[in-house]
């Protein structure tokens, strides 16, 4: 099968898939779509834009996600990253933390399609910058709570498709509002992956991506014979290496060593230290490059013991390396 034309993206993840994390991802797999932590609309328009919204141009493709249910907000910050260079601005409709729900966005906007709906038209409208117009997506679940009924996700949809979106990424559970936390709710509401594979039988001019338990590149590449594209969360975060061997299986090119892949990211890294960044904002990011790996938890360990001090830099990174490879000629 040809994989060439099928989208490999990674998750929007708080506190996770901010522009470091992003920039190694970059240097991990060239051809992903690369997602940002989810940014609440209100806060694009009044806060600090560089904090929030900065990449390098490096991460592109970058799309940008956003929070809210208000139409006017969110367009005001759909053409705010829009102009900052965004490839795609997302809407947030599965996130299902108390947080969230209590602003009235996230996965509770399931519940009103008419409202995703204007709010989708709204971005829309907003997202033609400078001659392009941004692509506005939405990341949802099959429904909330004990809804199992395929035919009102697919209503969701419909009635979000006609106000002019193309591409939905599935998380392909329910989130439950209530009685689950975040983590519970990525694991304990059962998948479903056949009512995304139904969509985009029934429905073949819409761009789907499928999320949700993709751990290794067999599981990818099954979910990409029956939809556009694969979103990896957590697999990709603590075994980042997962996502360079699925770059490689799904566009070719060269199978790379993974201290290899870790000295590219080191002008970047020279760079940042040189701008007063503390290198634990950047290696607490690449903690899980030797997972399930012989001397893996060395490089954790030297990373995690060292990089909070004064003054650390590369040489601690070359010293994480060198730990890892005393252990696996050891066992060897």
């Amino acid at each position: 099968m040809n994989y060439k034309n099928k989208i490999l993206a990674t998750a929007p993840m708080m506190d996770w898939t901010d522009r470091h994390c992003r920039v190694f991802h970059r240097l991990l797999a060239p051809h992903a779509r690369l997602y940002t932590e989810m940014v609440h609309a209100n806060a694009v328009v009044l806060g600090n834009r560089e904090r929030l919204l900065g990449f390098d141009p490096v991460e592109h493709p970058v799309a940008l996600q956003l929070g809210g249910s208000e139409p006017q907000a969110l367009a005001q910050a759909a053409r705010i990253g829009a102009e900052w260079g965004y490839d795609e601005v997302n809407l947030n409709c599965g996130c299902p933390s108390d947080r969230v729900q209590a602003g009235r966005f996230g996965a509770c906007l399931m519940r009103e399609p008419a409202l995703v709906a204007d709010c989708v038209a709204a971005m829309i409208a907003a997202a033609a910058v400078d001659g392009r117009t941004v692509p506005v997506t939405v990341k949802c679940r099959l429904g909330v709570d004990d809804e199992h009924d395929y035919e009102r996700f697919r209503g969701f949809v419909d009635t979000v498709a006609a106000a002019g979106c193309g591409t939905f990424v599935v998380h392909a559970r329910n989130a439950w509002l209530q009685g689950l936390s975040p983590k519970e709710n990525r694991e304990i509401p059962p998948l479903r992956y056949e009512w995304a594979w139904r969509l985009k039988r029934e429905r073949p001019d819409l761009r789907v991506l499928v999320n949700g338990g993709v751990a290794a590149p067999d599981q990818a590449q099954a979910q990409l014979r029956h939809v556009d594209g694969v979103m990896l969360g957590r697999a990709a975060y603590h075994d980042p290496y997962l996502l360079h061997r699925l770059e490689v299986d799904l566009y070719g090119g060269e199978l790379r060593g993974r201290g290899e892949l870790l000295r590219a990211l080191r002008p970047y890294v020279e760079a940042q230290l040189a701008r007063g960044v503390a290198l634990k904002h950047i290696t607490r990011h690449v903690l899980g490059l030797f997972h399930g790996q012989p001397g893996g938890r060395a490089f954790r360990q030297v990373l995690s013991e060292g990089a909070h001090r004064p003054g650390a830099g590369w040489a601690l990174v070359e010293q994480a390396l060198a730990a890892t490879a005393a252990q696996r000629r050891a066992a060897a």
